[in-house]
Formats: C-alpha cells, structure tokens, sequence
C-alpha cells in the first residue's frame, strides 16, 4: 500500500516547488512530477501514475485543479482508480474518496469547477462579441500563409529570407514553405 503524488503546474516557466514540499511532508512514496496544461488529457505523467498505482493505494494531490480542469476528466480519472481499488485525497480541501462522504464531495466540486470554468467562457465570449460591435476587435492576424503574395514580392526585390520574415511578421520557416509552394496562391 503506497501513497503516490501527483504534481503539475501548466507552464515551462512555473515551478512545482511548493506541491513538491506539500507532498513530501505527507510522507509520498513516489511523486509523478508534470509540466502542462489541465486541459491536456493526454499527459503522459498522469498516465504513468494511473497504470502504476495498485489496489491499496492511495494518489494525492495538492489541490483538484492539479489533477483535472474538467468535471469529465476529473470524474473519469477517479473511476480509473476505484476501479484499480485506489484511493484519492485532495491536500488543501482535506477530500477523501475512500469516504462517502468525500465521494459526494468529489462530484460536487467537480460539477462547480466545471461551472465556474463555463461561466468564464461565456463571459470571454460575450466580451469578444462587444468588442466586435465595437469594432475593437479584429480577430486573429492573417496567417503566413496569407501573405504568400507580399513574401514572394520581397523575395523577388532580392531581400533576405530573414529580412522578409522581419518585414512581415512570420517565421523564417512560413518564409521557406512559401518559397517552396513555388508561388503566392
């Protein structure tokens, strides 16, 4: 029966420092250490713990968010391990899976964080559209792509590869897959 930690931060640039020191002081076996989104589903070190844990054993994590940003994924992550006979803590609001009590707990938490996140949603959504009608918001910026035409222009002055991605904008790279295109579309 072992305690496994699972930490993740979103971002190269974030450091894990803190659920690292949280966990260790709860005496974690084995501590899977990940750097990306909460939206990923596909993350690797979630996916290592998930197939190493065994019955007995019990995943913490520091806070819900760590583990999943989705009512779904979160759901569909603690039915991975119950069904493995694996319990679930949650450090910070002190939830336990391997209660009922922390099970009902589970659900609800997960069905407000998933509501929160929609909510956020809709309000970005509904921003967007004001700026719109405001004529503040323009939408994405042209693609490489798009400036096929101009790229081939510059290349054709005798500029640079470099000196045409600098004047438009875009990678030296979108600069050579034009190139190769052979011509602006």
């Amino acid at each position: 029966m072992a305690t496994i930690g699972y930490a993740r931060v979103s971002t190269e640039g974030q450091e894990l420092t803190a659920q690292l020191e949280q966990l260790q002081s709860q005496g974690i076996d084995k501590i899977y250490k990940e750097k990306a989104s909460g939206v990923k589903q596909d993350r690797p070190q979630l996916a290592a713990m998930i197939d190493y844990v065994r019955e007995g054993d019990t995943v913490v994590v520091c806070k819900l968010d760590r583990i999943a940003r989705s009512t779904k994924h979160l759901l569909e992550i603690v039915e991975a391990l119950e069904a493995k006979k694996v319990a679930f803590k949650v450090l910070n609001i002190n939830l336990d899976t391997s209660t009922p009590t922390g099970k009902l707990m589970l659900s609800m938490l997960a069905a407000i964080g998933q509501f929160e996140r929609e909510m956020m949603l809709e309000r970005q959504r509904e921003g967007i559209r004001i700026a719109k009608d405001a004529g503040a918001y323009k939408g994405r910026k042209p693609t490489a792509m798009e400036q096929s035409a101009k790229v081939m222009d510059l290349i054709g002055l005798g500029k640079t590869k470099q000196a045409v991605a600098d004047e438009i904008g875009i990678g030296v790279a979108s600069v050579y897959r034009i190139m190769k295109n052979g011509k602006a579309p």
